[in-house]
Parts: structure tokens; C-alpha cells; sequence
């Protein structure tokens, strides 16, 4: 008998201590990549001096197209940028960016092309007036971990 009191006490200590459990991460939610360049690199409509930067999704259900670019310690937002979805094979489950290194020959910084998401095939594709995305060149960035 006193072992069925004790049943009902233990489940409701257990569903207590899942309630408070942390459901998700901020990071799964907005994708926060930190990333250092060595170099300058350009995104549409500026070019980012060699440093670290925070990308981040908008924290918007409805605009999940929007990508912001924040200072490396987020107390300024640089950027916020309308990008096309995109998805890619992600063997390793690390976040990365697609560079376009073609016209570093002339002396202008590589351009972001896209950033892929931690643990996931997708990503998001920057856009570019006047400049097709499929004809870049590419090299990958590895962000921090």
C-alpha cells in the first residue's frame, strides 16, 4: 500500500523537474553562428573589416528570411539582411559560410555568399544587386565553436 503513495509522489516530482528543464537552446531558435575572418569580407551593401561577428535569423516567426549581422560582443547590429533559403549536404553538423574569392584578384574582398546552419542541412543565401549567386566561386569560413 505505502508503495503506490510513493509512485504517484515520484512521477510528480519527475514531470516537476522536467518542467523546468531548458525545452530548447536560444541558439536553435535564431542560429546564432559567432564567426572570426582573418580578412575583409563583404556582405551585401558593406564590407566587414577583418573580425568577429555575430549572425544571427531574426527573432521574428514570420520573417525567417531575415539575417542579422551584430558586432562580435552584439551590443551593435551592422546589418539586417534579406536572404533566400538554402540547403546542403552538412556531413559534419558544423555551422560554415560560403565565400566568393573571385574577385579577390583585383583587390576586392571575398563576398558571403551563404551561411549554413549548425546541425542541419539548411542555410541562408545573401543577395547581391546585380550579381548571380549560382556563378560565384566558393571557399568555406569556418565559424568559432
Amino acid at each position: 500500500m505505502r508503495q503506490q503513495r510513493i509512485i504517484p509522489f515520484v512521477l510528480s516530482a519527475l514531470l516537476l523537474t522536467l518542467s523546468f528543464s531548458p525545452v530548447a537552446k536560444a541558439d536553435d531558435w535564431d542560429k546564432k553562428t559567432i564567426v572570426t575572418f582573418d580578412q575583409d569580407v563583404e556582405i551585401p551593401g558593406q564590407v566587414l573589416p577583418a573580425g568577429t561577428y555575430v549572425f544571427k535569423l531574426l527573432r521574428n516567426a514570420s520573417a525567417r528570411s531575415v539575417v542579422q549581422v551584430w558586432s562580435g560582443d552584439e551590443s551593435q547590429i551592422l546589418a539586417s539582411l534579406i536572404t533566400i533559403g538554402d540547403t546542403y549536404p552538412n556531413p559534419d553538423g558544423k555551422p560554415y559560410f560560403v565565400l566568393d574569392m573571385s574577385g579577390t584578384d583585383e583587390g576586392f574582398p571575398p563576398a558571403i555568399v551563404s551561411w549554413f546552419f549548425a546541425g542541419s542541412n539548411d542555410g541562408r543565401d545573401f543577395i547581391y544587386s546585380g550579381y548571380s549567386t549560382t556563378q560565384m566561386l566558393t571557399s568555406q569560413s569556418q565559424p568559432e565553436q
